[in-house]
């Protein structure tokens, strides 16, 4: 992109038609000629990326090849589950629940976790609520920090800095839910000789926001080029319900209610996906400040976040490193 042609929102806006081809025929050429494999399972979350994905799926094979795979657990939202139905529901596929509590109980997810928060919060036990949120990158240039914010019985609410150790062992315990879902995906893709389907979006792709083996494994990721903002174009397409394409995104992983832009993202998607353009196409800090409605030392911020992402997450990428890679 040249630096003098003015950065706008219009540099997300896609033709969803033709994206919607492109992206169909990439999933028939791919099962048909790389994966060979029926059909596609999708685990479904009720968002709005896993909802895309499934639907174009759906166009790409049929109806009757893509599988649906609802994977609730103790502290999924309340709503969880009635979008996900209602994605298979209105997609017409086939669907399968598993509820992975009894999974997680049996590795200790639960009992981690809640034996990290106690590091910082002595008394947080049955009752409590929690998660955990990241510092502000605009306020924070050059580093990052985390916090559990708790909730009492009584309905107290403190938010507490996570020293290293407490924060690795929370995520540690946390992972354990998206790798025992991935671990149900392929157990049905293995059955019904199916591919299992990825469903991060750019944003989460290129910026690490993924567990590695978890909900970053997969076999083909049809909508990992898009971002967030142009997946919502799609759905729209798509005919995904509006209830799910007016859902706020969410982590769905702690016991408190948690945006993505609380844990990891330092802005909402709209204006993140405008941060992650900009830096992939050389727009001028000070047009991407003036679009943003920031100042250019706070847009400075997040552009260098992206790059420390980038950069932190790499390991994420990598596939496993054979011997005689390290001696090329």
């Amino acid at each position: 992109m040249n630096g003098t042609t003015y950065f706008s929102k219009d540099a997300l806006r896609i033709d969803p038609e033709e994206e919607t081809e492109k992206i169909c025929h990439f999933l028939r050429e791919t099962m048909l000629n790389r994966l060979k494999r029926r059909g596609v399972v999708v685990g479904l979350s009720g968002g709005i990326d896993s909802s895309v994905t499934a639907a174009l799926a759906v166009r790409a094979l049929g109806k009757g090849r893509v599988m649906g795979l609802e994977m609730p657990e103790r502290y999924c939202a309340e709503e969880t589950v009635r979008f996900s139905s209602m994605v298979t529901a209105t997609l017409g596929i086939p669907s399968v629940r598993e509820d992975i509590t009894g999974v997680l109980d049996a590795v200790g997810c639960y009992r981690r976790y809640d034996g990290a928060v106690r590091q910082v919060v002595p008394e947080y036990g049955e009752g409590w609520k929690s998660k955990i949120v990241t510092s502000d990158t605009m306020a924070q240039r050059g580093f990052t920090t985390f916090s559990v914010v708790v909730q009492s019985p009584d309905d107290v609410i403190t938010r507490i800095r996570l020293p290293l150790q407490a924060y690795l062992e929370i995520v540690a315990a946390t992972n354990f839910k998206q790798r025992s879902r991935k671990m149900l995906e392929y157990y049905h893709a293995d059955r019904l000789h199916y591919c299992v389907a990825g469903t991060a979006n750019r944003l989460e792709h290129e910026l690490g926001f993924f567990v590695k083996l978890g909900d970053g494994a997969s076999d083909v990721k049809p909508i990992a080029h898009l971002y967030k903002t142009q997946v919502y174009q799609l759905a729209e397409h798509l005919g995904i319900p509006m209830e799910i394409r007016t859902r706020k995104p969410t982590t769905d992983t702690y016991s408190l209610a948690q945006g993505q832009d609380e844990f990891y993202f330092s802005l909402p998607y709209e204006k993140m996906d405008l941060c992650l353009y900009a830096r992939d196409n050389d727009v001028p800090p000070d047009q991407v400040a003036d679009l943003l409605e920031l100042t250019t030392d706070q847009t400075m911020g997040l552009l260098n976040d992206i790059d420390t992402k980038r950069r932190t997450t790499r390991y994420l990428h990598l596939a496993p490193i054979l011997m005689q890679d390290s001696e090329d």
